[in-house]
């Protein structure tokens, strides 16, 4: 089945066209800029690659560029999936678009602002374009959605829990679906308590056990848990009174910092690109050291509590940007869990490829894999298995 994969963001929509059954992915792009001067349309077909200047003053302009643009690829789309970043409480699993499913993703988008709302006007610009096509919400959240009570629930009055539905909602759900699905396929089904690590500007782990999601890192919202590229993790809550009454800060202004400004970036002070922050730390940036070696303690110490919800663990997969390329991220979260009877192979870490491949020693208590992930793939077989085609 030929499925177009749609990733639409405040200022921006990722796109993939792919077939289920070879996994051959014909073309893919971005629309970047979406609403603001100089936007552009970066498109890939066949391996050659081609930036398009031309103005998205919105995301309907965008989607009708990108149908335009793919007419002449040799794949007619079939259905269409949607990443939706927050499914809230309404969406366990993937569900086909219905007035009712779309009229969920908008009224759970104060949960995710930024995304939900140019989302569902994305998905509302394809029915109607293309009314003959089915569409498919794939929300990030569904994972997550039936893990244990103890683990979603917040310690905070239940009468606000049930009235404004706060509780532990998570992300990154279709990226850890698919390692614990490629994992268990890899390693001939020998798997039973996965810690997936998508180590990336955003990151988070999840623990899955047979299959299940146990607990997550991230909460209401993706800016819980660990530290990220420009978001700032676990903090106390406290912090956020703390800063409104003693420095005068709006909760805007709060929002913006924990968000935009935080994280690698604030604590490395040059980058929030692991990257750039490797560089600097070999080149004797005090700053740049102290942003890995919290992303260490940090990342090895969240890793231990995920497999204390499972009460064990036996095998852990690196993915995403941070956990698919960074051999000196990778050994650093590694070492701090040697405690855990986690040993690499140092020269198996060094080893870069676009397939799954075990990292860890013979004598490794855990399993170690790096596993690319593929959530476009994740979100095109949810899109197949729903439209029955």
């Amino acid at each position: 089945m030929n499925v177009l994969v749609v990733n639409a963001g405040s200022s921006s929509l990722k796109y993939q066209l792919l077939n289920t059954d070879t996994r051959e992915v014909f073309a893919k792009g971005n629309c970047e800029r979406i609403g603001i001067d100089g936007s552009f349309i970066g498109h890939e077909e066949n391996g050659v690659k081609d930036k398009l200047e031309v103005e998205l003053p919105d995301h309907r302009t965008a989607i009708k560029h990108v149908f335009d643009i793919l007419k002449t690829v040799d794949a007619p789309i079939e259905g269409i999936g949607h990443r939706v970043v927050q499914g809230g409480w309404y969406f366990p699993e993937s569900a086909v678009v219905t007035d009712e499913t779309l009229g969920w993703v908008r009224e759970v988008a104060p949960l995710a602002p930024l995304h939900n709302y140019a989302e569902a006007d994305v998905i509302e610009i394809c029915r109607e374009m293309f009314p003959e096509l089915g569409n498919v919400i794939v929300p990030d959240t569904a994972f997550h959605y039936n893990m244990p009570e103890k683990a979603w629930r917040y310690a905070i009055p239940r009468d606000v829990v049930d009235k404004y539905h706060v509780r532990k909602y998570g992300a990154h759900g279709t990226s850890h679906r698919y390692i614990w699905r490629t994992v268990n396929e890899f390693l001939g089904g020998d798997v039973h308590k996965l810690v997936s690590c998508h180590l990336g500007s955003g990151a988070s782990l999840c623990a899955i056990e047979d299959g299940k999601c146990m607990d997550t890192t991230m909460g209401l919202t993706p800016l819980d848990g660990l530290i990220m590229g420009t978001r700032c993790g676990t903090v106390d809550p406290a912090t956020v009174f703390y800063l409104s009454r003693v420095a005068g800060m709006s909760i805007d202004e709060i929002d913006t910092m924990m968000n935009k400004q935080s994280g690698l970036l604030a604590v490395s002070a040059k980058s929030s690109d692991s990257r750039d922050i490797e560089e600097g730390a070999n080149n004797g940036d005090a700053n740049c050291q102290m942003a890995m070696d919290m992303f260490y303690y940090r990342t090895s110490q969240l890793i231990a509590e995920m497999a204390a919800s499972m009460e064990g663990v036996d095998t852990m997969a690196y993915t995403a940007g941070i956990g698919e390329n960074s051999v000196t991220m990778r050994a650093g979260v590694a070492e701090r869990l040697g405690w855990l009877g986690v040993e690499i192979d140092p020269e198996l870490n060094k080893i870069r490829s676009d397939e799954p491949r075990v990292i860890s020693t013979p004598d490794s208590k855990i399993k170690v894999l790096v596993v690319p992930t593929n959530e476009e793939l994740m979100i095109a077989l949810d899109v197949e298995e729903l439209l029955g085609k």
